[in-house]
C-alpha cells in the first residue's frame, strides 16, 4: 500500500475528547498528515491546549469546547467545522469516561453518567457527522472508541464495558445503513492503555500491577495512546478504503478474539 493512501491533506477531521490521552494523541497524527483538525471536548483549557500544540507544529487546528452529552453542542461544532471547508471528512469519536463499581455496587445514576457520554455522546457525534457527509456527498470515515473490555469479562467495570459494547453494535448497524453514501463506519477496541483516564480510575495496587498486566501480552508491554491513534488514523485514511463495520484491536494480542 503506498504512503500516499495515509495523506490526508486537504481533508477535514472532528475528533472529541481531544483535550489528552487518546483523543489528543489522534488529532496530532490526523493533523500530521495533513488533516485540518477540529479539537472537541468538555475540558476548554485542556483542548486548547491541544489545539495551541498542534498549531505551533504549523498544523491547521481549533478548539472547540464541547460537551457530546448535548446534542445541539454536537451539531454545532460539526456544522462548524464542515462550513470552514465546505466538508467534513472524518469523524474520531473518541470522547469518553470511565467509572469502576461492581455489578452489585452500581447505581443508577453512575450507569446513566457513563451511557450519556459513552453511548449518547457517541450517537450524537456519528448522527451529525454522517448528516453533514451525506450533504457534502464525499464520503468520509467515522471511527468510533470501543474497548477491550467487550472481549471478557471485565471486574468493576460494568457501566463502561456496557457502554462500549453498545457503541460495537451502533458501529456495526450505521455501517450497513450509510455505506452506500460512501461512509465507512469502524471501531478501534484498545486493551490497557496507559493515559491519564486509566491512571485516574486504578488503584496503587493496580498500577503496580501494571508490569504482571504488561507481561499478559506477547510484546510484553501495554499500549500509549500513540499505538491507538495509529489505528485511527489507519481505519481513517485511504489505507482502509474497502473497511466498514469491523474493529480493530489495538491490545498487545492479550485478546484474540475471531
Amino acid at each position: 500500500m503506498p504512503v500516499t493512501a495515509y495523506d490526508l491533506t486537504g481533508r477535514t477531521a472532528l475528533v472529541t475528547g481531544a483535550a489528552g490521552g487518546i483523543g489528543r494523541a489522534t488529532a496530532a497524527l490526523l493533523a500530521e498528515a495533513g488533516a485540518t483538525v477540529h479539537c472537541a471536548d468538555v475540558d476548554e483549557q485542556g483542548v486548547r491546549a491541544t489545539a495551541a500544540a498542534l498549531t505551533a507544529t504549523g498544523a491547521a487546528a481549533r478548539a472547540h469546547r464541547v460537551d457530546v452529552t448535548a446534542r445541539d453542542q454536537v451539531a454545532a461544532v460539526v456544522d462548524t467545522a464542515r462550513r470552514a471547508t465546505g466538508r467534513l471528512d472524518i469523524l474520531a469519536a473518541v470522547a469518553g469516561i470511565m467509572h469502576s463499581s461492581t455489578v452489585l455496587e452500581t447505581k443508577e445514576a453512575d450507569l446513566d453518567r457513563v451511557w450519556n457520554t459513552n453511548f449518547k455522546g457517541v450517537l450524537h457525534s456519528c448522527q451529525e457527522a454522517a448528516r453533514a457527509m451525506i450533504a457534502t456527498g464525499t464520503g468520509g470515515s467515522i471511527v468510533t472508541m470501543a474497548s477491550g473490555a467487550v472481549d471478557t469479562g471485565a471486574p468493576g467495570l460494568l457501566c463502561y464495558g456496557a457502554s462500549k459494547a453498545a457503541v460495537i453494535q451502533l458501529t456495526k448497524t450505521l455501517a450497513t445503513e450509510v455505506g452506500r453514501h460512501g461512509i465507512r463506519v469502524n471501531a478501534v477496541a484498545p486493551g490497557w492503555i496507559r493515559t491519564p483516564m486509566t491512571t485516574r480510575h486504578t488503584t496503587d495496587a493496580q498500577q503496580q500491577a501494571e508490569r504482571p498486566m504488561a507481561r499478559m501480552s506477547p510484546l510484553g508491554r501495554v499500549g500509549e495512546a500513540e499505538d491507538v491513534a495509529h489505528a485511527v488514523l489507519h481505519l481513517a485514511s485511504d489505507a482502509a478504503a474497502f473497511t466498514t463495520g469491523q474493529i480493530l484491536r489495538p491490545n498487545g494480542g492479550v485478546a484474540m478474539p475471531w
